[in-house]
């Protein structure tokens, strides 16, 4: 398409209207060359997305998918479902008193280890693409947290009930600190004789809607709505589908060539070679993770809970109006907020550490996590995403002390601009130009 005569004839017409409506200009020999700059700049933006679309859903499925022969994905995730049921016999032999509580909380720890592990292994010594390897661990890390979680309520939930006996327990109703339930049409008001007590949640129906349920945090009866709406359920796949192409649109488009034209990997580049390419990057970039954002925390998320009718639709506040990191960190991630704040953050509280302490303990579990879910499926460890989101602790401390307002506003704008997305980009790129010069020496 690009080389059609009719679209040539059109730009060199163009070209010729341009010249003679300006040649009675005078310029300066510097004037000029930084037209003739700008002029070739224009063609070529014009030449790639006019005449060159480069967008192709087509290869970026088949770049997923590539190789089905070397997917342990799909055997992985088959695989965990082992684990999850090692994690509910562990759980009802605790509840019948056949096993001790140190006994116990040793066998998940253990469970939960090679839930993190295993699959890593694996991983590391088959062939797969980044793609699935991502997905895997985004799926076994999931499962890591939910079941600590589900460990971690059904021990409280054994040291409140201990005291009543086994046959007092049973006929006890629920345990109010652990349960929350709406009626059906609601208004808000509990239905205790639908509400699910200790230890009668220890089912596998129980479990696996938990491990469904678009939340991090164990409950014994969540709350839940009247139906599913179907129109509200048609508009979130819709969004997701349309998202989805937009981001592989986007992604072929703008940031391959981007990639393409620096065929080399970040710790071999200059300073100021890395520094440009990241500011050629960072705008798109940035357009990327606003896309996977609402897909992700709207779409996704609340197309799954309409599906169980899962009540507790509060994934992220109004992150982007945040004065500081501090409230960006809370509010743009609530699920993940949730899960620190019950099973590290207040424990740590609870053990006499300072707040600070705890805090900082709570982000270097989650840079690492974050390391852990780039890193790992990609094979490059760098460690910048760990030590990039580690430096935002002072900037966080600095904002929360000196500056707020609109000035805190637009620096941590320019932090999410220029933070963790790039340095992940930065990850992304490496890996492809690795794999590029891969498959360069192979031929």
């Amino acid at each position: 398409m690009a080389n059609d005569p009719q679209y040539s004839d059109t730009s060199i017409k163009s070209r010729k209207k341009s010249t003679a409506r300006f040649s009675n200009l005078h310029m300066k020999p510097h004037t000029v060359e930084r037209s003739k700059f700008y002029e070739d700049m224009v063609e070529e933006m014009r030449r790639k997305m006019w005449y060159g679309l480069l967008v192709d859903p087509v290869q970026m499925i088949a770049f997923a998918l590539s190789d089905p022969n070397t997917w342990p994905g799909s055997y992985l995730i088959i695989v965990s479902n082992v684990y999850i049921f090692v994690a509910l016999h562990i759980e009802r032999s605790l509840s019948a008193l056949t096993m001790s509580e140190k006994s116990g909380y040793a066998a998940q720890m253990i469970n939960l280890g090679v839930v993190l592990l295993f699959p890593l292994l694996i991983l590391a010594v088959t062939t797969t693409n980044a793609v699935g390897a991502a997905m895997v661990l985004g799926v076994h890390t999931i499962i890591f947290m939910k079941l600590y979680s589900y460990h971690e309520v059904n021990r409280w939930l054994r040291e409140e009930w201990a005291p009543l006996g086994l046959k007092s327990a049973m006929k006890h109703p629920g345990i109010s600190s652990c349960t929350v339930s709406y009626d059906e049409n609601n208004t808000g008001g509990s239905n205790i004789q639908e509400m699910v007590i200790f230890p009668d949640n220890l089912t596998v129906k129980d479990l696996y809607y938990f491990l469904f349920a678009p939340t991090l945090c164990y409950q014994m009866n969540f709350p839940r709505s009247s139906k599913i709406r179907l129109r509200f359920l048609l508009r979130r796949l819709v969004e997701m589908i349309f998202l989805i192409h937009l981001f592989i649109g986007l992604t072929q488009q703008w940031v391959l060539p981007v990639t393409r034209n620096a065929m080399q990997p970040f710790v071999e580049m200059k300073l100021t070679t890395v520094i440009h390419q990241l500011m050629l990057i960072a705008i798109p970039n940035h357009f990327m993770w606003l896309i996977l954002f609402h897909g992700f925390f709207h779409s996704t998320l609340n197309l799954i809970a309409e599906l169980l009718r899962f009540g507790d639709r509060r994934f992220y506040r109004d992150w982007w109006n945040s004065e500081t990191l501090t409230y960006f960190w809370s509010n743009s991630n609530i699920i993940l907020h949730k899960w620190y704040l019950r099973h590290v953050y207040r424990p740590l509280i609870e053990k006499g550490y300072t707040k600070w302490e705890a805090q900082t303990s709570v982000f270097i579990l989650s840079a690492l996590y974050h390391e852990y879910m780039i890193a790992a499926p990609l094979q490059i460890f760098r460690f910048w995403l760990f030590i990039e989101m580690m430096l935002q602790v002072p900037t966080a401390w600095f904002l929360s002390k000196f500056v707020r307002g609109f000035y805190g506003n637009a620096i941590v704008w320019v932090c999410i601009i220029l933070g963790p997305p790039l340095v992940v980009y930065m990850y992304i790129h490496d890996y492809y130009v690795l794999q590029d010069l891969k498959a360069n020496e192979q031929n």
